[in-house]
């Protein structure tokens, strides 16, 4: 097949799009991690584009959610590293993601005016990091299930 190639010593085939999908999740997920360390980190040179009120509202996170916020980005980049080894725990890894997205999200936009500080925009950001987390779950799921991921 034109869309496969063959792993040695295996009698399965693996998807070029495994490939593909694994590569761009591994960038996204870098970015997420990057994002989460010069934040806890505070990184002058990153955090001057936010506001006062945005600063404040990161450096104010509650433990809970910060534990929440590190969870859903180093699962996610656990996950990518796992597609890219072609494991099904990389499904797993995606699943931590989405809980910890569950519990960061409650706390920025439900117990807490995340919504007002950080803005549409923002808001829009994190529906797109909604849909890619549910996309790279459902993903790893399919191809796991195809016997794809050992």
């Amino acid at each position: 097949m034109a869309d496969t190639q063959s792993n040695a010593g295996e009698g399965r085939r693996t998807p070029v799009h495994l490939w593909i999908v694994a590569v761009l999740s591994l960038l996204w997920n870098l970015m997420g991690a990057f994002d989460y360390l010069a934040t806890q980190l505070k990184i002058d040179s990153y955090m001057s584009q936010f506001s006062e009120a945005q600063l404040a509202h990161f450096y104010g996170l509650p433990s809970w959610a910060v534990a929440g916020w590190a969870f859903g980005v180093w699962a996610a980049l656990a996950g990518s590293v796992g597609l890219l080894l072609r494991k099904k725990w990389a499904m797993w890894a995606f699943a931590v993601s989405i809980a910890g997205l569950l519990v960061s999200t409650i706390y920025n936009f439900g117990l807490s005016n995340g919504i007002e500080i950080m803005g549409t925009g923002d808001v829009v950001f994190s529906v797109i990091i909604w849909v890619i987390a549910i996309f790279l779950l459902a993903y790893s799921r399919a191809i796991a299930n195809r016997g794809v991921l050992s």
